[in-house]
């Protein structure tokens, strides 16, 4: 799996012009960050089962066939479960095994997904973005954000601004992330968090705070402290973080990066995490699977899905088509290999993958490309989100432009309740040309709501 995730900046939020005492406050804190949790370590082995017997039913196939029932992955259905082999079984064994037993309709091994650092230095560029810099505080339909953040780049080539003041919309229903989780204090989110779930712990929250501990020592002796003022920039990457510890922490805060860049585009919109990914980006495909179904019957009306993984599944397929039945809107990131590469869910029928454009609507280097996982591309150079501890960072890759058409989705949804999934692609493929292998073309919240209702938007 590649993770569409570089965090190459992190600047303060609240701290100019304090005392030095203050502005080191971000060292202090980043600098205690520790792992504390064992859940870090990649998951145990298992197999996902799809059966008619219920649970009941395939605890006794089990019995008899060496494996163990973790748990239900699909809420209230009652019909896929994630089961675990013993005695040194391995999960595809067990798999060929289960589909010969009456009842057993399917049986796939759990895919471990684990987040490289991805895209490199190499394919990005390391100039900050101006707007990093600027952080007076404004007040965004009710929640309190930097200035810098609303009026940056990619907010005006999508015209979030027109979009929302031609159609008098600013995001309606809720919009779920897949992802880390979210920092559930950050004042950008006030408001508009849900509670959603942690499913790295089975537990109710979806906070990716918990990953970590601000009390515990250093992680090592030479880590240096990230001093973020106004005359430095702490150079924070998947590579070089060494005082988040960069093996354990190398994709923290990516789930509240792009929780933000949804609020950017959608800011009344209401926001669900799903923790499925651990802070070092360890996750599996039955926790995604779970957070697809918990989605759907927790009444999201957009999903989004900021990963990426190469591997075909049926049963992300099958979530994904029970979200389509429900009415649900499914967008997923196109992933950063900068190849024309079938990567899933954005390669499925009724997901809309997104690729990356630079600030000049060319195709960002590291983007991957291809009409088969492409619906539509977005900005996804330094974009600028809110990052915990009510700090801002600037993000590289297409898991910030994925988080665009889903704050979109949402925008249409406030406009035309209950649109399907090939409603809202029809309106958003309304895009600017960028080139081929690229879809519909770069996003354009403002045109994609004029599809909708050319009369409002040729009286603006």
């Amino acid at each position: 799996m590649k993770r569409s995730f570089w965090l190459l900046l992190l600047l303060f939020a609240g701290l100019w012009g304090q005392p030095a005492s203050a502005q080191g406050l971000l060292g202090s804190l980043l600098s205690n960050v520790v792992n504390t949790l064992s859940n870090l370590t990649s998951p145990q082995p298992g197999v996902i089962v799809r059966t008619n017997l219920g649970l009941a039913g395939l605890q006794n196939v089990c019995l008899s066939n060496g494996c163990t029932v973790v748990g239900n992955l699909d809420g209230n259905l009652g019909q896929v479960f994630l089961v675990r082999p013993v005695q040194g079984l391995l999960p595809n064994l067990l798999a060929g095994v289960l589909r010969l037993v009456t009842g057993i309709l399917d049986a796939e091994p759990d895919q471990t997904l684990v987040i490289p650092p991805n895209p490199t230095s190499s394919s990005t560029s390391s100039t900050p973005p101006a707007g990093l810099w600027d952080n007076t505080p404004v007040n965004y339909y009710g929640t309190t954000v930097t200035h810098g953040y609303v009026y940056q780049p990619a907010a005006q080539i999508i015209q979030i601004a027109q979009a929302h003041s031609t159609f008098n919309v600013s995001g309606a229903g809720i919009v779920a992330d897949i992802d880390t989780g979210v920092d559930p204090n950050h004042p950008a989110f006030q408001g508009r968090l849900l509670t959603g779930w942690d499913f790295t712990r089975n537990q109710a929250g979806g906070s990716e705070m918990n990953d970590i501990s601000m009390s515990a020592p250093p992680p090592c002796e030479s880590c240096p402290a990230a001093y973020v003022n106004q005359h430095t920039a702490a150079m924070l990457d998947q590579h070089t973080a060494s005082m988040l510890d960069g093996t354990a922490y190398q994709a923290f805060g990516h789930g509240t990066m792009v929780m933000g860049v949804i609020h950017l585009v959608a800011p009344t919109a209401q926001l669900l995490p799903l923790k499925a990914f651990s802070a070092n980006g360890n996750g599996s495909l039955s926790n995604i699977l779970a957070a697809i179904y918990f989605a759907v019957q927790n009444n999201a009306n957009v999903i989004n899905m900021s990963f990426d993984f190469t591997s075909s599944s049926a049963e992300l397929t099958n979530a994904i088509n029970y979200a389509n039945s429900n009415h649900v809107i499914c967008v997923a990131s196109a992933g950063n290999d900068g190849a024309n590469e079938t990567v899933y869910p954005a390669g499925l029928q009724n997901v809309m993958g997104v690729a990356s454009t630079n600030n000049q609507d060319q195709r960002s280097s590291f983007s991957n490309y291809g009409n088969q996982i492409v619906w539509v591309a977005a900005p996804g150079e330094g974009v600028i989100a809110p990052y915990p501890f009510g700090l801002y960072a600037a993000g590289w890759g297409t898991s910030f432009s994925s988080p665009m058409v889903a704050g979109t989705a949402s925008l249409i949804l406030n406009m035309q309740p209950g649109d399907s999934q090939n409603q809202a692609a029809w309106a958003i493929a309304h895009a600017q040309f960028v080139g081929l292998n690229m879809g519909n073309g770069r996003l354009n919240a403002n045109w994609a709501l004029t599809a909708l209702n050319p009369l409002q938007g040729l009286l603006q």
